[in-house]
């Protein structure tokens, strides 16, 4: 039933798309009949037999080595309309028609099919008819092309004076046929023709030559065989434009040395001519018959033979003399052409791999891989993994031997290539394609063929693993087999080296020095040695596309991921110690990491900090000592045990209690430092910080009921993020197992989409399983294999996926059914209901299931909305486009690379730019963000109180001391995006999480009419705005930094709260906070004195009501509170303070609501006067310009639209 309902709704895809590819052949018959007739009169007037020289074109003639090509022209002895509007089989955008032009057998000597005489006359014939059509006035004009890439067979293209909307850029290509012209046996495959073809003197075949000639000669007889099989067969056509549609979405196939419209219109033809295909089928399934026969048919081997439109029949020594002479042969009806004779192994190879692809995406995709295989662009940046351009410009050793012998020079010259690298890579590549396409319409064939060299050869190579890619070994023959071991020394010159390996051989072979983060390089450096040895280029002649990106994740001049042995070495020392730790109620039975620092897949996983370890070495404190720290998350469990509490925020007091015991044990019995707090345990070992956390046995085996076939009610939500988190480290740890990969491109993902101020919209594990259907669905392509392939895939899935109408599913264990793909298409569609009605209704635009998370909740709930959508989707498809650019084209400087990271900060209403020298990691910072445009609206001087490095003074104090000075986990950046969410509703923050200096800002725009009529004061000045989130950033400056202290009160400084410090210091101060709503507090503002104890974090703040609170575990007349927020819960069950309000609580609890709300009232209501802002407090937009003492770390300009 699945597989009729995809059948059903491919066919219904195809269908349309076969009504919008096809052309309306009654309006361009018209068009067609005028162009040609135009021609033809235009020809009809040129005079005859007057001489035709090769000054019409020396330099062609020239470079060819023709000679006695003189000739008294003659006009044509008709012309015929060929090719795919003959068999009305033209697709759109195509809307060139072919028209053979027939030469006069009177303008050729019966010797001229040698030493290239046919193809000077021949260049010679179309320049006179150049000439002429140029000057009539039906014609706008008329430019130079080539058949099939040969530059020495010339054709015109002529674009018509006339022109119909509906057929854009119409022109009418002239192919000269030259039926008759020589004797077919002077150009059998075996004859030589070109008489500088010689091996040791003597003449060789020239059947490429021969073939050459041989095709202009049967021209017509060919077309006319086509016409005759596509007569009257609808189906036949439409399955013809579904396979060009097919191969012009495919770079790699649809070129001169492989595939065209012809080649596939005569494939079709030979199924149809042996029974292959049949009138019964329709379009689609003719296609689908197409792919399989190039894909798996063994006819191959043996050649393609049309049937003989004469008695001629091909000898068995002649199909082998085919088959010896060329790689694919599909012989014509006349038996004397080998059609294919330009396709090259390579080329065909790579046709059966792609017909392969194409088989599994019609078998396995969604609509039978429509999307897929008739709309998605293959071309060379995405479809190879190592890319290569070589610019050979004035190098004279291409042509050292002549343009054109039996190839020409350039077909000689990608063979040698290849030849070469597919030796020096050996089992490294799959599969090595070379292409140069040499010709362009800027050509005239006037200037010869010494200016074809203009364009670079491209070498696309498709690497068949990592793991042979980064080999740093290659062993070759042993030192017994001279011969094999001289032609090796022979290839690899200095690099040869004769080794004894473990086993005890005796071989010849290289090695490939790099350090572990970059044998990604291997193969650049094989491939450099290779060409520069064999080819004489220079390092500027090659260009490699291969780490050109790297920059992005460079810090301090190397690729941080080197240092992973050392976090993962500690990691494990952790997990031994926390497995350990005695004299705690339920030992730890099992520790995973959380963090992707952890799985590889961190932009910037952390360094070793020498001050946070064990035992702090002196000798090892450099100047310029980091003073904040990452810290990692790691989860543990616990024994099993029927004794935790029941309610959610008991059973979080109670994780708190385990932690302080793990860190007091960790402190006391193994001497690894710990930070300690109510929320997390962070323990320094090795130079990094890792921060605890617990998952409880019971809320995992909720959150497992939830996820299955058994969804329970209520799942604590740390406890289900932490299982998720778990489960998403677990997988993404085995897909990086089975694609090294992986971890680059999701690293290079994860900083493309933190520089273009994503990072509030696409969650770091969203960006993860992005890049594994990469991986995981490759189709219809290879799975990736290096860095800037998987990062353009990565570009252009954001970019094309249809993400409002499907959802993307990733199965990283490959273990979806159907009912769990039902499962999550039946999400979706509950997702997607109101779309329809109001877009606004959606609270994601992007649906991401994955094995643990099928209702798309975990990473994509609520964001992307439409709006980060849309943008992302416009980031994602320029940068695609300029990447594919940089990968194709002669531009390849540094800077120019870096506009992929690059975000313009003109798309915003304002953008805040922070202090770069404060920032917490400074080096991670791409580049300076520069604003020259909008009105600055508040500047300021950087803080002087907070530094990101430890200062000189700092680094001689006391091992101790240091630790304190370190900040873990402490990002400023965040703390002032939450209060800016806070406080501005209506402004929507964009941001680099990783380490931007800008944060960029929109205005939100509501649908809820209530919402606006709030915000409308608000939302009417935006200036006023901005200066208000300055003058918030202004009271809300940081007063001390100092170890976890002065972080927490940064967060609370940051928060909505009112902190008011006491005598300057920092241990003591009052905190404002209004009444929860919805409670019967709501209304009430309370005032509270905090002081921390000398051992905060270890000790809990004391905290005092300076407001009066009825309350029962706060007491009336001193404020003093009743809580131990380590072990206990706010309960009156514990010691009340006010034992009249705990009894009252217990005993009627209206009346007790009631004297709570009166105290409310009488002691917690604020004043008017505390509401209104006093002059003094108020600030002009000049004092904010020029206020340089105030000490503000951020500055705020943008497009102010009054």
């Amino acid at each position: 039933m699945e597989a009729d309902t995809k059948t059903d709704s491919r066919t219904l895809k195809v269908n349309d798309l076969l009504k919008d590819v096809r052309l309306d052949y009654d309006s361009l018959r018209k068009l067609v009949d005028d162009a040609v007739s135009s021609i033809e009169k235009s020809i009809d007037g040129i005079p005859e037999d007057f001489k035709v020289t090769s000054e019409l074109a020396p330099n062609f003639v020239k470079d060819i080595g023709a000679d006695k090509v003189e000739f008294s022209f003659k006009k044509p002895n008709g012309f015929n309309l060929c090719g795919s509007y003959s068999i009305r089989s033209m697709a759109k955008p195509d809307t060139s028609v072919d028209l053979l032009v027939h030469l006069p057998k009177e303008c050729f000597y019966e010797k001229d099919y040698m030493n290239h005489r046919y193809h000077a006359k021949r260049c010679l014939y179309l320049c006179v008819i150049k000439k002429h059509l140029l000057s009539s006035s039906s014609i706008e004009k008329v430019v130079w092309s080539t058949l099939q890439n040969e530059a020495r067979k010339p054709v015109l293209v002529v674009f018509p004076a006339k022109k119909l909307d509906q057929f854009p850029g119409f022109s009418i290509r002239l192919i000269p046929s030259a039926t008759s012209l020589f004797s077919v046996a002077k150009l059998s495959m075996g004859r030589n023709n070109v008489r500088s073809v010689t091996a040791d003197g003597v003449p060789e075949p020239t059947p490429t030559y021969n073939s050459s000639i041989l095709e202009d000669m049967f021209l017509e007889e060919n077309s006319e065989f086509l016409n005759k099989t596509f007569s009257e067969w609808k189906e036949l056509s439409d399955a013809l434009i579904l396979l060009k549609i097919w191969a012009r979405q495919r770079s790699s196939i649809y070129v001169y040395d492989c595939l065209n419209g012809f080649l596939i219109s005569v494939i079709l033809s030979y199924l149809a001519t042996h029974a292959k295909i049949n009138k019964a089928l329709n379009a689609l399934d003719i296609f689908r018959v197409t792919l399989d026969f190039i894909a798996t048919s063994k006819l191959w081997e043996r050649g393609l033979y049309l049937p003989p439109q004469s008695e001629i029949r091909v000898s068995k020594e002649e199909k082998m003399q085919f088959r010896e002479l060329f790689p694919v042969v599909i012989c014509d009806s006349s038996t004397f052409v080998n059609l294919a004779f330009r396709m090259t192994s390579v080329g065909f190879q790579e046709l059966q791999d792609e017909a392969s692809l194409m088989l599994k995406c019609m078998e396995k995709l969604r609509d039978g891989g429509f999307e897929e295989i008739f709309m998605t662009k293959i071309d060379y940046p995405v479809k190879y993994d190592h890319c290569i351009r070589l610019q050979l410009k004035g190098k004279t050793a291409v042509s050292m031997s002549g343009f054109c012998l039996d190839k020409e020079c350039w077909r000689l010259y990608e063979q040698k290539v290849q030849s070469l690298l597919l030796e020096g890579l050996g089992d490294r590549a799959k599969s090595i394609r070379v292409v140069w396409r040499n010709t362009n319409q800027d050509w005239h064939v006037e200037s010869g063929l010494s200016v074809l060299d203009r364009e670079p050869l491209f070498i696309g190579i498709s690497v068949s693993s990592t793991e042979k890619a980064y080999r740093t070994v290659d062993i070759g023959p042993d030192a017994e087999n001279k011969i094999e071991a001289l032609r090796f020394r022979k290839f690899w010159g200095e690099k040869s080296d004769l080794r004894r390996f473990k086993d005890g051989r005796i071989a010849e072979s290289t090695v490939w020095e790099t350090q572990q983060w970059t044998k990604h390089l291997i193969m650049k450096q094989i491939v450099e040695y290779i060409l520069k040895r064999h080819l004489s280029l220079s390092s500027d002649d090659i260009v490699q596309l291969v780490d050109q990106l790297d920059f992005s994740l460079d810090y301090g001049g190397k690729d941080p991921i080197s240092l992973s042995g050392n976090l993962l070495q500690a990691y494990e020392v952790l997990s031994k110690c926390l497995r350990e730790i005695e004299g705690i109620p339920l030992k730890v039975s099992s520790v995973q990491p959380l963090d992707s620092a952890l799985r590889f897949t961190s932009v910037f996983p952390p360094e070793p900090h020498p001050v946070a370890c064990e035992k702090i070495d002196s000798r090892r404190l450099q100047k310029l000592m980091p003073s904040c720290i990452p810290a990692m998350e790691v989860m543990i469990q616990l024994e099993g045990s029927g004794n935790w509490p029941m309610d959610d925020l008991a059973v979080e007091k109670t994780k708190s209690a385990f932690l302080l015991k793990i860190a007091e044990s960790l402190q006391n019995v193994k001497g690894i430092p710990c930070t300690a707090t109510e929320d997390n345990v962070d323990v320094f070992m090795g130079g990094y910080a890792f921060r605890l956390r617990i998952l409880h046995e019971r809320g995992l085996s909720l959150v497992k009921r939830e996820i299955g076939v058994d969804p329970v009610k209520h799942v604590s939500s740390i406890d289900k993020m932490l299982f998720i988190r778990s489960q998403h480290a677990s997988m993404i740890n085995g897909l990086q197992g089975r694609f090294p990969i992986y971890a680059p491109v999701a690293r290079l993902a994860k900083r493309w989409v933190s520089a273009h101020l994503f990072s509030g919209c696409l969650a770091e594990e969203a960006i993860e399983l992005l890049v594994a259907h990469v991986f995981l669905t490759p189709l219809p392509l290879g799975v990736p294999c290096s860095r800037i392939n998987g990062f353009l895939r990565f570009l252009r899935l954001l970019a094309d996926y249809d993400w409002m109408f499907y959802p993307l599913i990733v199965d990283i264990n490959n273990d979806f059914g159907r009912n769990d793909e039902k499962e999550i298409t039946d999400n979706f569609m509950s997702s997607r209901k109101g779309y329809e009605e109001d877009r606004q209704n959606i609270s994601s635009a992007m649906f991401l299931a994955a094995p643990y998370d099928k209702a798309s909740e975990a990473w994509t709930a609520t964001s992307p909305n439409l709006l980060e959508q849309k943008r992302l989707v416009a980031y994602a498809r320029s940068s695609a486009n300029v990447l594919s650019k940089l990968v194709l084209q002669e531009h390849n400087d540094s800077v120019r690379w870096e506009c992929l990271f690059r975000t313009p900060l003109h798309n915003y209403d304002a953008v805040i730019l922070l202090h770069r020298d404060k920032l917490p990691y400074p080096r991670r910072l791409l580049f300076p963000s520069e604003l020259n445009q909008g009105k600055h609206v508040a500047r300021g001087k950087a803080s002087r109180l907070f530094n990101p490095f430890m200062s000189p003074g700092d680094l001689k104090r006391s091992h101790e001391e240091l630790k304190n000075k370190l900040m873990v986990d402490f990002e400023p950046t965040k703390c002032l995006l939450s209060g800016l969410q806070a406080k501005f509703g209506t402004l929507k923050p964009w941001y680099d999480h990783i380490g931007g200096d800008a944060i960029g800002l929109t205005w939100n725009k509501h649908n809820s009419k209530k919402r606006e009529r709030d915000e409308e004061e608000e939302e009417s000045n935006p200036m006023e705005m901005l200066k208000a989130v300055a003058k918030k950033k202004k009271r809300e400056t940081m007063s001390s930094p100092s170890k976890r202290r002065e972080m927490d009160l940064m967060k609370l400084m940051m928060s909505d709260y009112k902190v008011e410090m006491i005598n300057d210091g920092m241990q003591e101060f009052f905190v404002e906070f209004n009444g929860p709503k919805d409670s019967i507090y709501e209304g009430g503002v309370w005032k509270i004195r905090v002081e921390l104890p000398d051992a905060y974090p270890y000790k809990s703040p004391s905290v005092g009501f300076i407001t009066k609170i009825y309350h029962p575990n706060v007491d009336e007349m001193s404020g003093s509170v009743c809580l131990d927020v380590i072990n206990q819960t706010w309960s009156p069950m514990f010691d009340p303070l006010n034992g009249e309000a705990a009894a009252l609580m217990m005993r009627d609890r209206p009346t007790y609501e009631q004297r709570v709300k009166e105290y409310c009232e009488k002691y917690a209501k604020p004043r008017a006067d505390t509401e209104e802002m006093s002059s003094d407090d108020e600030m002009s937009e000049d004092e904010y310009a020029s206020d340089g003492d105030d000490e503000d770390d951020v500055a705020i300009a943008g497009k102010l639209d009054p």
